[in-house]
């Protein structure tokens, strides 16, 4: 099987500090992949590489069959993504955002409504679609961002961070929507910091510090390795000394 993201000796640096030391990477379709490390470690620019954001790195990386610098906008065409934070469009009603996010992505119309509103719905967001979004609260814009980065139908999703400031219920969705996608043979590229759902919801799991990924597994395979829980796996490999001094520092000033 040909991988749909296929990273080689991916570099790169922000003046003289190297971000990302040649990442080798394949990931395959209906995989979904938890991309995790600490502040710092350089998952932010990969996802931007991915996403076609940042074109000065070295290294190659195809998405698709496609030389994501050669053919960037057919890649962007076929990745959904979905930020922590972004700048959405404020004075904007969910249906009118969508809108403007469909047509940016060549869909019709009634395509675009029956998308939006099916997925709003979902969301228990359908009888807020005509309300202007600077009312919402970070949830509820979590949400429309989420229905944007899918509403193409794209093969390859990136989501950094996607439930951040959701309820438990909408937790819950998104995670059997990650279960249909990947049902459904796309691939999702997933970062986050919350361990417990990279756990649950990974088939894969890649832990990159310093710019170098430092493991790649199933959760199975790494526990074998390194820990009996995620959180574990990740202070073992990440962690330059014990977490549980440093937070007994935190509290406790030394004693004489």
């Amino acid at each position: 099987m040909e991988p749909i993201i296929a990273i080689r000796g991916l570099r790169k640096n922000y003046g003289q500090k190297q971000v990302l030391k040649g990442i080798d990477l394949d990931v395959y379709p209906g995989q979904i992949i938890g991309y995790i490390g600490p502040n710092g470690a350089g998952k932010s620019t990969t996802v931007k590489i991915l996403i076609g954001l940042l074109s000065d790195f070295e290294g190659e990386v195809s998405m698709l069959g496609q030389d994501l610098r050669k053919d960037t906008l057919t890649v962007k065409s076929l990745v959904g993504y979905v930020p922590e934070n972004a700048e959405i469009y404020e004075v904007l009603t969910p249906v009118e955002y969508l809108s403007f996010v469909g047509k940016l992505y060549g869909m019709d119309d009634a395509l675009i409504e029956e998308r939006a509103n099916r997925m709003l719905q979902a969301f228990g967001l359908l009888e807020n679609k005509d309300q202007r979004m600077d009312t919402f609260s970070k949830g509820m814009r979590q949400k429309v961002l989420i229905t944007s980065g899918l509403l193409h139908d794209p093969q390859i999703v990136v989501l950094d961070e996607p439930l951040s400031g959701l309820d438990a219920n909408a937790v819950i969705i998104v995670k059997e929507i990650l279960s249909l996608l990947k049902k459904e043979g796309k691939t999702i590229f997933y970062c986050s910091h919350m361990m417990d759902v990279v756990e649950k919801v990974s088939d894969r799991i890649v832990l990159i510090n310093e710019g170098s990924i430092v493991a790649d597994g199933t959760f199975e395979q790494l526990k074998q390795a390194e820990a009996d829980t995620l959180e574990k796996i990740f202070a073992n490999l990440t962690g330059s000394q014990s977490l549980t001094n440093v937070a007994d520092a935190f509290i406790h000033k030394n004693q004489p």
